[in-house]
């Protein structure tokens, strides 16, 4: 079958190890269920893979991608949650907990297998496309939302680094739960977006905020963690999920975090009665990811250049025919 996959290593230059071409299609297994896949989703995680974090040697070639929408051997619409070993279910309850590409294929290929736990009704009123941007970022968005940072309506939330898609799924699902949104950008064309999709206000990254937030959604990292910090209110709460520009900034905050008694909380994914709340949601609200574009599998390589320049606003969603 067609794949995507990381053939080789690359911490410099991740997308040398991209190749695309003909894998082996996955077998049956006792409590796995064989997906065809419609639509698949690029994550930041995507590219971390190519440069090894998360993904050894021993394990290439590896298939990537995280999410998927498809077909199921029994003719239904599915999503899949990503996090196998969360529960036991399929694979013995000693296994860790691990997202697909870390140990198991991918999604971007013609197929895909999961245990069969991890398998979810599609909602009829997402298409293929839009159900395939939730499982990775958007279930991240909602956990780091709704589960850890403990916010409710009425309450304030600043988003870093406004286009990427945890960041964009923060603030639309901020703004439908009745969040007042702040959002940051180093682009003034990503600025202008946030605005259309519910954020308050949209500032240049560092720049000061017209008032203190009860939360930060943090996914940048390094470039904007003393900002986060000096952002919040006291008692406030920062829920990091990712660290794209590094994971050791210059200035830590320290004093500044237990003289106002903040709270650092980390943020991986989310589970799958998340992800269920989630499908309801967009279901029931009309809420509904911002795809940033749309491109057949054989065109990835375009897909994971425009993610790794950083121009996307939204998800990036690959396709396979039929």
């Amino acid at each position: 079958m067609f794949a995507v996959y990381a053939a080789r290593i690359d911490r410099d230059q991740p997308l040398s190890g991209l190749e695309l071409g003909e894998r082996p299609a996955p077998e049956a297994r006792p409590g796995w269920s064989v997906v065809n896949v419609r639509a698949a989703s690029l994550n930041h995680h995507d590219l971390w893979s190519l440069r090894g974090v998360g993904l050894a040697e021993d394990k290439l070639p590896m298939i990537l991608g995280c999410d998927a929408a498809g077909i199921d051997e029994d003719g239904n619409e599915v999503v899949l949650h990503s996090v196998i070993g969360q529960s036991g279910h399929g694979v013995g309850p000693k296994e860790p907990r691990s997202i697909l590409t870390e140990r198991y294929q991918g999604t971007f290929a013609e197929q895909v297998t999961v245990p069969t736990w991890n398998v979810l009704p599609k909602p009829k009123e997402l298409s293929f496309e839009e159900a395939a941007c939730l499982p990775t970022a958007w279930l991240t968005a909602y956990r780091m939302l709704f589960t850890n940072a403990g916010v409710r309506p009425g309450d304030s939330v600043l988003v870093q680094g406004a286009g990427g898609g945890v960041a964009t799924a923060a603030i639309v699902l901020g703004k439908a739960a009745g969040l007042r949104v702040f959002a940051t950008s180093r682009d003034e064309a990503k600025r202008k977006r946030a605005l259309e999709l519910g954020a308050l206000e949209a500032v240049e990254s560092g720049a000061r905020l017209p008032e203190r937030v009860d939360a930060v959604i943090e996914t940048v990292g390094a470039a904007t963690w003393s900002h986060s910090v000096k952002s919040l209110k006291p008692g406030g709460t920062v829920v990091i999920s990712g660290a794209t520009s590094g994971d050791r900034p210059s200035h830590a905050e320290l004093t500044r975090i237990f003289f106002l008694e903040l709270k650092v909380v980390g943020s991986t994914m989310g589970t799958k009665d998340e992800l269920e709340d989630l499908l309801s949601f967009c279901a029931a609200t009309g809420v509904r990811p911002v795809i940033d574009e749309v491109l057949p599998m054989d065109r990835a390589r375009e897909g994971f250049e425009r993610m790794a320049s950083g121009g996307q606003f939204g998800k990036i969603v690959l396709t396979n025919n039929g």
